[in-house]
């Protein structure tokens, strides 16, 4: 690929002609800032520049994608085992129940129902489980479908202040990294909305793209959004007022950087004990219920 911009260039185009010709790698914010260095004849600085982008979005992107995954592994992890018993331990203990002739209590009852219930429609239940997970991915590829799972998303307890905090990260530092490029306003908020990453955030983006066009500010939008918080739109507006719009939309980035390390960490420190206790609960109450007859058993012996 590298080769093929190296020929483009010697064939007569530009850098960010030849970088555009490969949108899969060179997206709409590389080609851009190249051709703002090039026209400035900053193309050093600016490379730079995008390579430190480029560097303090991936940590974003690892900073939350970690705070996801683990989580998720403890889950699939605690369904499984809990799935495992009752579709393989369970059954050996109602087998042993069903020749001792034990009267079983309530609890004992209910947690066999549920294995019979499991190994009775396994086939139908994985089935259903995969027909969900197709269903959702193909609806949440559509307009409508997205929009309702990214507002949902940034309203999600726990969960939904990290990914607000995230997107704003992703917003200022990408913004203000065009701006300080030499990217005109309303192409850089163009570039933004397309890698924001959030159809509502995106939403709300080009909503100023339309504000500014009628000579109004950026600020406008982002608070009917409601997505952005008031400290961010009040640093942005004093930004337009002063000139330096780039710097502050830096200082936010940064700001939110250390927000979304601090999300991070409160996110990790609540979800691991509350998963831990709930598997606990969950296991503990299955293996209970199977002894409780056990119980019975001996006390008349």
């Amino acid at each position: 690929m590298v080769s093929e911009v190296k020929e483009g260039v010697q064939g007569g185009s530009t850098l960010s002609d030849s970088l555009a010709r490969h949108p899969k790698v060179f997206d709409q914010l590389y080609s851009n800032m190249v051709e703002a260095g090039e026209v400035g004849g900053a193309l050093d600085a600016i490379l730079n520049r995008l390579a430190i982008y480029r560097e303090k979005a991936d940590v974003l992107v690892r900073k939350v994608k970690g705070a996801m995954v683990y989580p998720a592994v403890v889950v699939v992890v605690a369904i499984s085992v809990t799935v495992g018993m009752l579709t393989f331990i369970v059954p050996t203990f109602a087998k042993m129940f069903g020749s001792l002739g034990a009267e079983l209590p309530e609890p004992t009852q209910v947690v066999l129902s549920v294995s019979n219930f499991l190994r009775s429609n396994f086939l139908y239940l994985s089935g259903g489980l995969i027909l969900g997970i197709i269903a959702f991915t193909y609806w949440i590829r559509t307009e409508s479908g997205r929009a309702t799972f990214d507002a949902g998303l940034l309203k999600a307890p726990i969960i939904g202040n990290l990914v607000r905090k995230s997107s704003v990260a992703r917003f200022t530092r990408t913004l203000g990294t065009l701006l300080s490029s030499g990217v005109s306003i309303l192409e850089a908020l163009e570039i933004t909305a397309k890698t924001a990453g959030n159809v509502v955030i995106a939403k709300a983006i080009r909503k100023s793209v339309m504000s500014i066009a009628e000579g109004d500010t950026i600020t406008g939008p982002l608070k009917e959004s409601g997505v952005f918080p008031p400290m961010v739109t009040q640093m942005i507006s004093v930004g337009e007022e002063t000139g330096g719009l780039d710097d502050m939309l830096s200082k936010i980035a940064d700001f939110y950087d250390e927000e979304v390390d601090d999300a991070v960490s409160a996110l990790t420190s609540i979800i691991e004990p509350v998963i831990i206790v709930l598997m606990g609960i969950v296991i503990g109450a299955i293996m209970v219920a199977m002894y409780l007859p056990m119980f019975d058993i001996i006390g008349k012996i």
